[in-house]
């Protein structure tokens, strides 16, 4: 006897998409998943890393080092061992990047295969020991912003990528985003004065400082969003009171963390920081 093909219906062109579509969505959460963008380190367990990598990103201006300060200090207020991170912090190659940047003579390839060596000199010799042992790594900027400014001036997304692919991957990520025109404002009435690589001088943008400064940290932020959508930052209004953008992040942090008040008030030492 022949089965019946009533109940059988013809298999579009097409039918077949959304299981691809699921396939992706699989490995896009596997990928998140995943301790590191790519193959560890050589000789590093991932399941040996019990701490919290965090990392706080933004362009000059948003408030992270700020941030970062009094982060570090509600942590350890909570029990917590804290190491900070950030750029030009290796002591490999940190002090020759300082010395590149205040003469301004260093290629723009050369220049992010420096900050590349900074970082991974930090990753193996800073955080990888502080997260073995548990500790809480606060990152003031990581590697989206060597991206960042490396994409801006020319170089490939695709390169870049495969450069940082065996970093490791931030257990939060948060963006504090803020106008170009804001940022302006408070680096001026911070140093009462703008840097050159801050203000983009060497891309050439304008001769008018305020304008270049414009341009290039509008062009960096239209970076930022794009790494943000495809490494899913946690987005805050850089804007808001110092206050209130720690807040929020406390808040965040907390449930990751497992903290279950969140409440702190700064010592004498960053209550200047606290408005």
């Amino acid at each position: 006897m022949k089965r019946s093909r009533a109940n059988s219906a013809p298999v579009a062109p097409g039918n077949g998409r959304p299981a691809k579509r699921a396939k992706k969505r699989l490995k896009a959460q596997a990928d998140r998943d995943s301790r590191f963008y790519g193959n560890p380190l050589p000789g590093v367990k991932p399941e040996e890393l019990s701490g919290n990598l965090i990392v706080v990103e933004g362009t000059d201006g948003s408030g992270r080092s700020t941030q970062i300060s009094l982060l570090t200090e509600w942590l350890e207020g909570e029990g917590f061992a804290v190491e900070t991170m950030g750029l030009r912090r290796s002591f490999l190659v940190g002090e020759d990047i300082d010395g590149l940047l205040a003469e301004n003579a260093v290629t723009r390839m050369t220049l992010a295969l420096m900050y590349s060596t900074d970082f991974f000199d930090q990753l193996e010799r800073r955080i990888l020991p502080a997260l073995r042992s548990g500790l809480i790594v606060l990152a003031d900027r990581y590697i989206f912003t060597l991206i960042a400014r490396a994409a801006v001036r020319g170089i490939g997304r695709d390169y870049l990528h495969g450069i940082y692919e065996i970093a490791l991957r931030p257990d939060l990520t948060f963006w504090l985003n803020v106008r170009p025109e804001v940022a302006f404002d408070r680096e001026f009435k911070k140093s009462q004065t703008i840097s050159y690589w801050e203000s983009g001088r060497d891309m050439s943008l304008s001769n008018d400082l305020f304008q270049s400064f414009i341009r290039y940290q509008s062009m960096i932020k239209r970076e930022f969003e794009y790494l943000s959508k495809r490494h899913g930052f946690i987005e805050l209004d850089g804007e808001g009171s110092v206050s209130d953008v720690n807040r929020l992040l406390r808040t965040r942090i907390a449930s990751q963390l497992g903290i279950r008040g969140t409440y702190y008030k700064p010592s004498h030492a960053l209550a200047h920081l606290w408005h």
